[in-house]
């Protein structure tokens, strides 16, 4: 399983931007001998990043136990961001500045799930 997006769903996640607020889900399963520390120190040097496209960290927790366990992956982190739009997403990530440290997300990751999601309320 790859932890990074593909080019395919990029222009997917392009092709449906209709300009509204979105928060990414990302599910996290981290390397072991270090990949915890790796995440934290990619983590940190995402704050300026996000900042710049008005992203807001809404939540970043350990996961624990599930409820209802599935025979894959066990996850240890849940971290929801909220973004202006898609567009800001993608402002972020393909950011020169920003592309020198993705390297760090990706050596510190074993699994991941990059779920954009919208509200339905609220």
């Amino acid at each position: 399983m790859s932890v990074d997006p593909t080019p395919e769903t990029v222009q997917t996640f392009i092709a449906e931007d209709d300009g509204e607020p979105i928060v990414m889900l990302n599910l996290l399963a981290y390397k072991p001998d270090g990949g915890q520390a790796r995440y934290g120190e990619y983590a940190a040097l995402t704050v300026p990043h996000m900042a710049r496209v008005k992203a807001e960290l809404l939540y970043f927790g350990d996961a624990i136990t599930p409820l209802v366990p599935n025979d894959g992956v066990q996850w240890d982190a849940v971290v929801l961001v909220k973004y202006p739009s898609r567009s800001a997403f993608l402002e972020m990530v393909m950011d020169p500045e920003y592309q020198k440290i993705t390297h760090i997300r990706t050596e510190a990751l074993a699994e991941a799930v990059l779920q954009p999601t919208r509200y339905v309320a609220g």
